[in-house]
């Protein structure tokens, strides 16, 4: 019997995917986990993409020590010493010796110079044989008063026996007064002999030029040969010293500060001194004193400064740039870097910054003091020049990439 197709056809059901008969097949799975994979992978470029951004930050430039605010003036001046001398002899003569070079430390007393002496050697010579002859005469008259004095004893007890005139005890009296007189002005002929050795010694001793205090010789001013006299003589062929001396231990800076701004100066306030040619070497200092009296010419009144600390590269005469600093400042703010408050984060007792190098932050620790109107002092840890992040975004990471913005 031939089988009814449309009869088959009304008995057949459809599958429903929401019934527990329904079972997708393999490929099927297989497409869904290929659709979670791209998802994956997606979501990780979108994660890496934006992890590698830059992230726009504002950035500031650290300032030089010497350029942070917290100075109320600023002035240029010069290196000093207190104590320097041109050394010269007390008398004219001839440089028979030199014994120093430039630059060479010297004694208070050392001997520096020598002048040519034979002229010298042969007054005191003289001198010597006159008051050897001097004491020869003294020693002569001694002899003679004590025999005289001898004789007049012998003639008093001969005129009290009556066995002599008395004009022979007047005699011998007289002679004892003459002796004693004579003697005396010996005697004084002696003490002038010897002043005028001792003047001739004196004058030995001119000829030695010494140092007249502790110091170093920054110039040589004569040769042996040349003349040297305690005044100027003979025009341009004299000397009238032999060596400049300073005393390095009385350095202090000289600044003139123009009128209008004297009265941010006072005795005592702290200062900070840069030397033109160490523009690293910052020198602790403080003002000595503002001169009584001021510059009609240049409107300008002197100031002197202490140094605190001495550097043999510190020199007089060099260039130096003064910052003076208010009273009671922090030392923090005169001596280290100072940047705004809100380039420094802190977690926990420890502070960083965020310091940009080549298009990228490296996450830094600092050590910082206490801030003081808006900024803070930075003592290690950040040199002069370095660009750092000023309220840095809550996703900057150490070794991101960033977009350097100015500080508005």
């Amino acid at each position: 019997m031939a089988l009814d197709k449309a009869a088959l056809e009304s008995l057949r059901r459809d599958r429903d995917p929401g019934t527990a008969e329904y079972r997708p097949r393999g490929g099927s799975r297989r497409k869904l986990w290929y659709v979670l994979a791209a998802i994956a992978v997606v979501a990780a470029v979108l994660a890496w993409r934006s992890f590698n951004s830059a992230v726009p930050v504002q950035t500031v430039t650290v300032e030089s020590p010497t350029s942070a605010s917290g100075a109320v003036l600023n002035a240029s001046g010069y290196v000093v010493a207190r104590r320097l001398a041109t050394v010269s002899s007390k008398v004219t003569g001839r440089v028979a010796e030199v014994l120093f070079e430039e630059g060479a430390e010297v004694e208070a007393g050392q001997v520096l110079a020598r002048l040519e002496r034979s002229t010298v050697d042969a007054q005191l010579n003289v001198s010597t044989s006159s008051a050897e002859a001097a004491r020869r005469n003294l020693r002569e008259i001694e002899v003679r008063l004590a025999d005289a004095r001898r004789t007049l004893e012998r003639n008093r007890s001969l005129v009290e026996r009556k066995l002599v005139a008395q004009s022979v005890l007047d005699s011998s009296e007289a002679e004892v007064a003459a002796l004693s007189a004579r003697l005396a002005a010996a005697r004084s002929e002696v003490d002038v002999a010897m002043a005028q050795v001792g003047l001739g010694k004196q004058e030995l001793a001119d000829l030695e030029i010494r140092a007249p205090f502790k110091g170093v010789v920054i110039s040589k001013d004569a040769q042996p040969g040349e003349m040297v006299s305690p005044m100027s003589a003979g025009g341009g062929f004299t000397r009238t010293g032999v060596a400049t001396i300073v005393d390095m231990d009385s350095r202090e800076v000289e600044v003139d500060v123009n009128e209008s701004y004297i009265n941010r100066v006072s005795a005592g306030q702290k200062v900070e001194c840069v030397l033109d040619a160490y523009p690293d070497l910052k020198i602790p200092a403080h003002v000595i004193s503002i001169v009584p009296t001021a510059d009609r010419q240049k409107a300008t009144v002197r100031v002197r400064i202490g140094l605190d600390q001495l550097d043999p590269r510190i020199l007089p005469d060099m260039g130096i740039k003064v910052s003076f600093f208010e009273d009671g400042a922090q030392p923090a703010l005169k001596n280290a870097i100072l940047v705004p408050a809100n380039a420094i984060v802190t977690e926990g007792e420890a502070s960083y910054a965020w310091v940009v190098r080549d298009g990228k932050v490296e996450k830094r620790a600092v050590k910082t003091g206490a801030a003081t109107d808006g900024q803070v002092p930075v003592t290690d840890g950040l040199t002069d020049g370095e660009s750092i992040v000023v309220d840095a975004p809550k996703r900057l990471r150490d070794g991101a990439t960033v977009e350097l913005k100015a500080a508005t």
